[in-house]
């Protein structure tokens, strides 16, 4: 049987299969399919201070390669998840990742400092694609010194691990990377959504209700997996991958070029059994190439001569 434990940071995961934010409700989203404890991790969706309602429809677009989504980042809030969402993710016994996000430093502060009180927390994910209302408007995540200071906030108003969740599609991701890392992240996940857009051509309009979205699924997969690389280069935290994986295949390559571990979202809104059968892929390839433990396959890539 191949080892399949990975350990970001201090903490050891059973696998390296997460369900991404956005993509698995509050952990629920797949109960049916599959118990949320067979994950390494599961990462809710977004979380701010007060409940949003999100953007108004249509909020998705199928792509010729992927997914655009345009959701607004629609959540309880913070109150509501507290006392209905999180008791029932305990109870899963699932590990989990809470993601959080705001319009300031100081609700993202208001947001660690609060969950760091809560039981049943493995660590917090920190979304930084949020426009910055002090700003005009920028994204934290274009900005190393927004990064820098958020994560560094984050960590020391929590006492949990953070893990920084950053795009390749506004800035130099590795450039983003290390300032999250020197600022005390304990991980980066890479790669958040790419910004893009569809028309409706019979109606001469938008085919989503927000005019843009996020690009998320196979066509995301080599800019991701080319940011992870670049990554795992540059820093010594645990680098995590997101973007088009769908199969055990996809997993292995980004482990290959030093991800510790991956995120499944858009495969599991097609095919919901898809992440447990990405950790049965990922076992059996594994096997077929004689390693006995994924720490062998981590950041083992051959460089060409």
């Amino acid at each position: 049987m191949v080892k399949l434990e990975t350990r970001i940071g201090n903490l050891t995961l059973q696998n390296p299969i997460i369900l991404a934010s956005g993509t698995c409700g509050y952990g629920d989203c797949y109960s049916d399919f599959f118990p949320a404890a067979k994950m390494g991790a599961v990462v809710t969706k977004g979380i701010s201070l007060k409940p949003r309602p999100g953007n108004p429809p249509p909020r998705l677009c199928e792509t010729e390669a992927g997914l655009l989504n345009s959701i607004g980042l629609e959540n309880v809030g913070l109150v509501k998840f507290v006392s209905e969402k999180l008791p029932a993710l305990k109870k899963s016994k699932a590990a989990v990742v809470v993601n959080i996000f705001g319009e300031s430093e100081e609700e993202y502060v208001k947001l660690a400092s609060a969950l760091g009180e809560q039981k049943g927390i493995l660590a917090l994910e920190i979304n930084l694609s949020c426009p910055n209302v002090k700003k005009g408007g920028l994204e934290f995540g274009r900005d190393p010194v927004a990064v820098s200071a958020i994560t560094g906030r984050v960590k020391a108003a929590s006492g949990l691990p953070v893990w920084v969740k950053l795009s390749a599609s506004r800035a130099d991701p590795v450039l983003l990377a290390k300032a999250a890392e020197d600022a005390g992240a304990d991980a980066v996940v890479i790669s958040n959504t790419l910004r893009g857009m569809a028309i409706d051509l019979e109606h001469r309009k938008p085919a989503l209700g927000a005019v843009t979205g996020g690009l998320s699924g196979p066509a995301l997969k080599p800019v991701a997996l080319a940011a992870v690389y670049e990554a795992a280069q540059a820093v010594k935290i645990p680098v995590i991958g997101c973007g088009g994986i769908g199969t055990g295949k996809d997993a292995l390559e980004f482990l290959l070029v030093g991800a510790r571990a991956v995120e499944i979202g858009t495969a599991a809104m097609v095919n919901p059994k898809a992440p447990v059968e990405i950790i049965r892929d990922l076992r059996n390839r594994l096997g077929r190439f004689k390693v006995k433990s994924i720490e062998e396959w981590i950041g083992s890539l051959e460089r060409n001569q």
